[in-house]
């Protein structure tokens, strides 16, 4: 075979490899465009649908401020004072006079600081319960004894406790993050599979490598929506909390206005703590997604 033959055989190839690897090149660019397409469409018909039930909601609304001759405010006085609080969020005119933004400032504060410290208790005591059908037993009862209690009821044993109004609110914050994730966590370690457990003895495993590889690994996606729900209730259970309590935070304000009979701060407030609670739950959903096994 001369070399002619040889190179043009050869730019045969390569052209029929170019001309595959083209034809791969336009079939992924399609499956990407198809893929980004539907993805902006599903996300433009949540965010339609969304728009649908705003309006039906602000419909409502409305005519709950005309059957109440306006003694309840509308959308549109409610959002002119919405506007008012965000343009200057952050004033201090003292303790009794701060801008929306220092208000929430302090109430997101005190959730985390009480969620955190309820967390750093939850897992590990959660864990403990799940592996061991002894504290299953002697503790087990006791959760679902104190889980239905309202948090409120809480409040005065932290006054007691702590001589502190602020403490006594993180106190009850607390209590409120113990029981989603402390359960969502037994729960997470008493289905472990027997074939993991099996694996983790056949190779030897201590029980630090066993928590770490295996017992870990597995429980996180039930520890993430156990702390998802504990920061909904707890920020939910920090307006009355900071009622109770006085001083600061967006409980306090909400209060405040309603002695001052400004209904429009009060719903005002009131759309700020949705937008906020959507946040906290959109941010674990996030990692919830993240650490969920995938079928």
């Amino acid at each position: 075979m001369s070399n002619s033959t040889t190179a043009t055989i050869e730019q045969e190839e390569i052209a029929g490899s170019y001309s595959l690897l083209n034809t791969f090149g336009k079939v992924i660019k399609k499956k990407s465009l198809k893929k980004a397409s539907r993805y902006i469409l599903e996300k433009a018909k949540s965010i339609g649908f969304a728009c649908i039930g705003l309006t039906i909601f602000c419909g409502f609304w409305s005519l709950l401020s005309y059957y109440t001759k306006e003694a309840l405010p509308g959308p549109t006085a409610t959002l002119k004072v919405l506007y008012e609080m965000l343009s200057d969020p952050f004033y201090d005119y003292g303790p009794n006079d701060k801008g929306i933004g220092l208000q929430l400032f302090v109430s997101i504060k005190t959730v985390l600081l009480g969620f955190s410290l309820g967390s750093l208790f939850a897992i590990p005591f959660g864990i403990l319960i799940g592996a061991s059908s002894f504290f299953k037993k002697v503790f087990y009862p006791i959760v679902q004894f104190l889980k239905p209690v309202s948090p409120l009821a809480w409040f005065p044993i932290g006054l007691v406790v702590f001589k502190d109004t602020g403490m006594a609110t993180i106190f009850i914050v607390f209590i409120t993050s113990l029981w989603s994730t402390l359960i969502n966590t037994a729960f997470g370690v008493g289905t472990i599979p027997q074939d993991h457990k099996n694996v983790a003895k056949a190779f030897g495993f201590s029980k630090w490598r066993y928590l770490t590889k295996v017992v870990f690994p597995y429980t996180l996606p039930h520890i993430i929506t156990g702390l998802r729900l504990s920061i909904s209730v707890a920020w939910l259970v920090i307006v009355a909390g900071e009622m109770l309590s006085g001083g600061a935070g967006i409980g306090f304000f909400v209060w405040d206005s309603w002695n001052a009979l400004s209904l429009e701060k009060v719903i005002s407030a009131i759309i700020i703590i949705g937008f906020v609670g959507i946040i906290f739950d959109g941010f674990f959903t996030m990692i919830e997604n993240k650490v969920s096994y995938k079928a």
